[in-house]
């Protein structure tokens, strides 16, 4: 596989850890985050502006019941989400965005996201019950089953959308819904099963026209990765695409965690030409296979190793 490393068991948690906190801190800008749901809800229409999103605490709180009904509290994290803020008929209109990245198939995803979305719609009924115990008594007093509740009639929830960005050249095929999981039953229960569907984005179930919808980086991201796989393909696309000459720092950054790839560039370097890195990885691989090469034919013939380094030295 052109410019990808091989790595060893041992270092897998290790390159998973670095891609996630690479990808993480890519997607969390504005312009970025903005830009993936462009794509994904409006095919590349500019409706969403970075200008219109508010950073939120990432930290959502369950409490499930353990033993002898005791509540259990269990923190979880989401990657990164953010408010969106916009007028609809005139009126100031909100909603919760969310993006997980994956650099590896998650084949419990749908089960994941609906107990982070979830566990927000619950937040906000929290919340709201809270508000109504701190507002004036004298005010709108609630029913019955209101006060029961802690949730009124007239109360209303933040919609969440949570988009799954799977950074993996392979294609998906994790379930894409909760249906997809359950064990075979009778189709007449199954059908009234609760059902939750992910939101996904996939390079490989991407096509080329689908993926220039992207304006940012994250589309020289999206192209890089769904070719990585074929050394010929991501040669082809890459000396094809005019971008490519000048990629972002922090894009060739996200590249290198998530295919492992050796694109190098200088200290202080804002923009990369890609073609001209993989050109020069090229090469390194053929020297690189020369050279194994050499080594392999003089311990054949039993050359001492200390003259196969003196020659390898004096010609590379």
């Amino acid at each position: 596989m052109l410019l990808l490393m091989h790595t060893n068991e041992s270092d897998k948690v290790t390159y998973m850890g670095r891609a996630d906190i690479i990808t993480k801190d890519y997607i969390r800008r504005p312009d970025i985050f903005a830009d993936v749901f462009n794509q994904f809800l409006y095919h590349g229409r500019q409706k969403i502006t970075s200008d219109r999103l508010v950073e939120l605490d990432t930290t959502e709180i369950a409490l499930p019941y353990g033993v002898d009904n005791m509540a259990v509290p269990e923190q979880k994290y989401r990657d990164v989400a953010k408010m969106l803020v916009s007028m609809t008929d005139g009126k100031v209109a909100y909603c919760i965005l969310v993006i997980e990245n994956e650099s590896k198939i998650n084949y419990a995803m749908p089960v994941k996201n609906g107990l982070y979305d979830f566990l927000q719609l619950s937040r906000q009924v929290t919340e709201t019950a809270k508000s109504h115990k701190r507002s004036d008594k004298n005010s709108i007093r609630p029913t019955s089953s209101e006060y029961l509740s802690g949730f009124w009639k007239i109360d209303r929830l933040l919609p969440v959308v949570t988009l799954t960005v799977y950074f993996g050249p392979d294609a998906w095929d994790g379930a894409l819904c909760l249906k997809e999981m359950y064990a075979d039953c009778d189709g007449e229960i199954l059908k009234y099963a609760a059902d939750y569907r992910i939101n996904l984005i996939a390079p490989g179930m991407l096509s080329d026209n689908e993926i220039d919808e992207f304006g940012t980086s994250f589309r020289e991201i999206m192209k890089y990765i769904k070719y990585s796989s074929d050394g010929r393909k991501l040669r082809d696309a890459v000396n094809s695409d005019e971008r490519f000459k000048s990629v972002e720092r922090q894009a060739v950054d996200v590249i290198n965690a998530v295919t492992n790839s050796k694109v190098r560039y200088s200290e202080g370097e804002e923009k990369v030409n890609m073609c001209t890195a993989i050109q020069e990885i090229r090469e390194e691989g053929r020297l690189e296979g020369e050279i194994i090469g050499i080594i392999r034919a003089d311990k054949r013939r039993k050359i001492p190793q200390e003259d196969t380094r003196r020659y390898l030295m004096e010609e590379y």
